[in-house]
């Protein structure tokens, strides 16, 4: 079992309720012992002093979006928590910026060696508020990627707009088919420490706008350790910016009861987790590619290419054995 502290990444686009959906997160009864990074664009930061405060930490990265100018704080940020005497740090939550990239932030806590040593991203979680939701998601890019890397979306605003939750759900579909929608009420911060694998696989394709699209992987047989090896090198070398997001869950050959763990943005790509036990009942090895500009024929191209390599190496590999 991963014994690193989980980090919950909430974002979603300004004025869409995150501060709001944090500090109900907090009162709830998983709050405690959660530190709070927000990271506001502009000179002057409010939002951290909105939040309910509590003795766990709350630390404020202003003037910057975590997409470019405070990355590296955030990197100091995340190292300098382990560190501090008598945190007792059970899990983190990352506010981003109503305007950052949240594939940034997924990259610091897969890529940095200190961060990714002691912390395990969890859930990337997206507001979309019912006032506003789809002339946003039509308006600006940058709100359509923060839903599209999203594994959780919660609906905001409700109370404002009642009629406006079916079409606003449909409207996410469009972004990002195999995403989890909930209410405000139908989480906290212990199950949203979490992703949940098994739950973002059941929508095959998806083509979106701004170029986004969502598809996946699934493989009925284990899948052999040296053609994930494989596998992991053709997406780092050959998806790069392209690929916002990938993660999967994997049922590798000799540990049936052990499935593997897949987190990725870009050209990083996390060291593989190695769970207790499946999730549910489903054990095929299934992969979720999220990507912009690239085509899903392309990705195709790659896994066929991958899996026809390492068939023909084990064949060779066993042909020098009976020589």
């Amino acid at each position: 079992m991963d014994r690193r502290i989980p980090v919950t990444v909430l974002t979603g686009y300004l004025g869409s309720g995150k501060t709001t959906l944090l500090n109900r997160l907090l009162k709830g009864p998983a709050g405690a012992g959660t530190a709070v990074i927000v990271n506001e664009f502009g000179d002057i930061g409010l939002d951290h002093d909105l939040i309910v405060h509590s003795d766990d930490a709350v630390v404020l990265l202003a003037n910057g979006c975590l997409c470019c100018a405070v990355k590296g704080d955030l990197v100091k940020t995340l190292r300098e928590l382990c560190f501090r005497p008598g945190a007792g740090i059970a899990r983190v939550a990352i506010e981003c910026s109503g305007l950052a990239d949240p594939s940034s932030v997924i990259q610091v806590i897969l890529a940095d060696p200190v961060v990714s040593a002691r912390y395990v991203l969890g859930s990337v979680v997206c507001t979309v508020d019912a006032v506003n939701g789809p002339a946003t998601l039509a308006a600006h890019p940058e709100s359509a990627r923060q839903v599209s890397l999203a594994d959780r979306i919660v609906l905001t605003k409700l109370d404002l707009a009642p009629d406006a939750e079916d079409g606003l759900r449909h409207c996410l579909a469009d972004v990002n088919p195999a995403v989890a929608v909930i209410l405000p009420d139908q989480c906290d911060l212990s199950e949203l420490s979490v992703e949940l694998p098994g739950r973002v696989f059941e929508t095959e394709s998806g083509a979106h706008s701004h170029g986004i699209q969502s598809f996946s992987m699934v493989r009925d047989e284990p899948m052999a350790a040296d053609t994930l090896d494989l596998l992991l090198r053709a997406i780092r070398d050959n998806l790069g910016p392209g690929l916002l997001r990938v993660k999967g869950l994997l049922n590798i050959e000799g540990e049936p009861e052990r499935p593997v763990v897949l987190q990725g943005a870009q050209a990083v790509l996390h060291d593989l987790i190695h769970l207790d036990s499946w999730p549910g009942e489903d054990r095929r090895s299934r992969i979720v590619f999220i990507t912009q500009g690239i085509g899903r024929h392309v990705v195709d191209e790659i896994v066929t290419l991958v899996e026809g390599m390492a068939a023909r190496d084990r064949l060779r590999k066993a042909a020098q054995g009976h020589c």
